[in-house]
C-alpha cells in the first residue's frame, strides 16, 4: 500500500499538483471575497477537484511521456518508466480523476468545468508532444499552467450555465480580476520554466525535448531569460493599475521582480546552471507568496 501511494503520488506529481491547487484554492477566496460571501464547503470542492483534474493531466502526460521518462535521470524512477505501474493502470487513474474532478468542477460553475477540461487537452495533448518539437512549447504550456487562477475564481461564483450571479459585484470586476490572475501566473511561467529548462539541459536533450528559447544554452537563450525576468517587474504593478490591489502586494511584487531582475542579469553574464537556479528558486517563492499576499491586500471593488 505504501509503494502504491508513492507510485501515484509520482504518478500525478504531488508537489506541482499541490502548487496548482494553491493557486487556483487562493483565486477561489478573491472570487468568494469579491461576491461577498466564501462558502467553505465550494471551496473544499474546487480544492478537491482541482487536485483530480490536475492529478488526470499530469497522469496523461505521464502515459505519453512513459518512453521518454526512462531516458532522464529526473524521471526514471516514475512509476510508468520503472515498470511498477501498468498503462492501462495509470490510464484508468487518470480517466477516473478527469471525469470525476470536472464533474465536480461543473457542477460549481460551469465555466470552472468547461477550463478545466480545455486545461487537461492543452496541456496532456497539445502541449506534451510539442516538447520534442519546437520551444514554442513552453508558450503553449503557459496557457494551461495560468488557467488554475480562473477556474478557482469562477468556481466560486455561484451559476447556471454561463450566468452568473454577481449581484453583489459589477461586470467590470468579473472581466477584470480573472485576467489580471491569469497573467500574472502567464507571465510567470517563463522565467520558471526556462530557468529549469536551463539547469535540466543535459537530461531533457536524453529525450529529444527543445525547452530553451533556442535549444541551447546560449547567449540568446540568456538575454529571453532575461527579458522574462524584467517583465516581473510591470505584472506586479496589474492589480494596484486595476484596483484590485493595494500597496503590501505591490511593494513586495516588485521587491521580487527586482530580485529577478537582478538574478537574470547575473545569469545573463554568467549563463551557468548555478545562475538559473537562482531564478528558479526565486520563482518558487514569488509565486505563492504573492498570491497569498494578494488575498490579504485584495480590494473587492463593485
Amino acid at each position: 500500500m505504501k509503494e502504491f501511494i508513492s507510485d501515484f503520488n509520482k504518478l500525478i506529481k504531488l508537489r506541482l499538483n499541490l502548487t496548482v491547487v494553491f493557486s487556483a484554492s487562493i483565486s477561489f477566496l478573491i472570487g468568494a471575497t469579491q461576491q461577498g460571501d466564501i462558502i467553505w464547503f465550494n471551496w473544499a470542492l474546487l480544492t478537491f477537484g482541482g487536485f483530480l483534474v490536475t492529478g488526470a493531466a499530469n497522469g496523461f502526460n505521464e502515459i505519453i511521456e512513459r518512453d521518454l521518462d526512462k531516458l532522464m535521470l529526473r524521471t526514471q524512477d516514475r512509476p510508468l518508466p520503472a515498470g511498477r505501474m501498468t498503462t492501462g493502470q495509470a490510464l484508468i487513474l487518470s480517466l477516473f480523476m478527469g471525469i470525476f474532478g470536472t464533474l465536480i468542477l461543473v457542477q460549481l460553475n460551469f465555466i470552472a468545468g468547461l477550463l478545466s477540461v480545455f486545461s487537461i487537452i492543452l496541456y496532456a495533448f497539445v502541449y506534451t508532444p510539442l516538447k520534442q518539437k519546437s520551444p514554442i512549447a513552453v508558450w503553449v504550456g503557459a496557457i494551461p499552467g495560468a488557467l488554475p487562477p480562473l477556474i478557482g475564481y469562477f468556481a466560486a461564483f455561484q451559476a447556471s450555465g454561463f450566468g452568473l450571479a454577481y449581484a453583489e459585484v459589477s461586470e467590470q470586476a468579473i472581466v477584470i480580476t480573472p485576467f489580471v490572475l491569469f497573467g500574472i501566473q502567464f507571465f510567470w511561467q517563463f522565467p520558471h520554466f526556462w530557468a529549469i529548462a536551463w539547469v535540466s539541459d543535459d537530461d531533457y536533450k536524453r529525450a529529444g525535448f527543445r525547452l530553451l528559447p533556442t535549444t541551447r544554452r546560449d547567449n540568446l537563450s540568456a538575454w529571453f531569460i532575461f527579458v522574462s525576468c524584467v517583465l516581473m517587474i510591470p505584472i506586479g504593478f496589474l492589480p494596484m493599475y486595476y484596483g484590485i490591489g493595494g500597496w503590501t502586494f505591490t511593494l513586495i511584487s516588485l521587491a521580487g521582480g527586482l530580485l529577478f531582475t537582478y538574478y537574470g542579469y547575473q545569469h545573463l553574464i554568467k549563463k551557468e546552471v548555478n545562475t538559473a537556479k537562482k531564478i528558479m528558486f526565486t520563482s518558487f517563492i514569488y509565486l505563492p507568496v504573492t498570491q497569498l499576499l494578494l488575498l490579504f491586500d485584495f480590494i473587492p471593488f463593485k
